[in-house]
């Protein structure tokens, strides 16, 4: 089964092989962006950071995010991104500018709320999965689901470095290859160690309510809990 696949880093970072991404493109600068952006920075990488209000509103932010971290538009994000990720609630989802992010490599954060984003038909009968539908979206770009399984604050805070006994683990799911081995990569500079869940259509299995979602767990144990995932109609 795909998700009993690891993933490590492998020095690629990019939204093209064998590339060194120096620039990630976030869009959505609530609690999971911003401390994307957190990580981000504190391992060498500078971020283009945007909101649906326009940079303006962010001046406070990136203050205090420092020295690497502008803000931009949306489509500055994802024009000025290697890399470009998606934090907005999933409801806004169509608001990603396809145009601007063109091919590029795409880390889908999101999670489904119905309570914050409305009911969504193909997701309530489970026709889909929330990245399928941002894939859909952009459909030039390589949509990589990750972060979506993890407390916001944790992220900058969590990694550790390769090697390290028990070294928390986060999933990844998506279609491309090369797309997964960038975000593994850039997840194991974060200081987390990866398991691969197959596809897109996979990304279920690290959704809200499943065992693996915030959850700190290891590798083995992210995998374990991966495979003991039931779908929402069979809870």
């Amino acid at each position: 089964m795909g998700w009993r696949v690891p993933l490590t880093g492998n020095g690629v970072v990019a939204g093209a092989v064998g590339e060194r991404m120096t620039t990630l493109g976030i869009i959505g600068a609530g609690n999971i962006g911003s401390n994307v952006a957190r990580a981000a920075l504190a391992h060498g990488y500078d971020v283009v950071i945007s909101n649906s209000r326009g940079p303006d509103t962010l001046t406070d932010l990136v203050a205090d995010l420092g020295d690497g971290a502008r803000a931009g538009t949306v489509e500055d994000a994802a024009r000025s991104g290697d890399m470009v990720v998606v934090a907005l609630p999933l409801k806004s989802y169509r608001s990603v500018p396809a145009d601007a992010v063109g091919d590029k490599v795409v880390i889908d954060a999101n999670n489904y709320y119905p309570q914050r984003d409305g009911q969504i038909p193909e997701l309530d009968d489970e026709h889909t999965t929330v990245s399928e539908l941002l894939q859909a979206h952009l459909p030039d770009a390589k949509v990589v689901k990750a972060f979506n399984q993890i407390m916001a604050a944790q992220i900058p805070a969590d990694g550790t470095p390769a090697g390290t006994p028990n070294r928390r683990a986060l999933a990844i799911a998506g279609d491309d290859d090369g797309a997964k081995q960038a975000v593994a990569a850039l997840l194991d500079d974060f200081g987390f160690d990866v398991v691969d869940a197959g596809p897109l259509a996979e990304g279920w299995r690290y959704q809200r309510d499943t065992p693996a979602y915030v959850v700190r767990q290891n590798a083995d144990e992210l995998r374990a809990n991966l495979a003991a995932a039931k779908r929402y109609r069979d809870m």
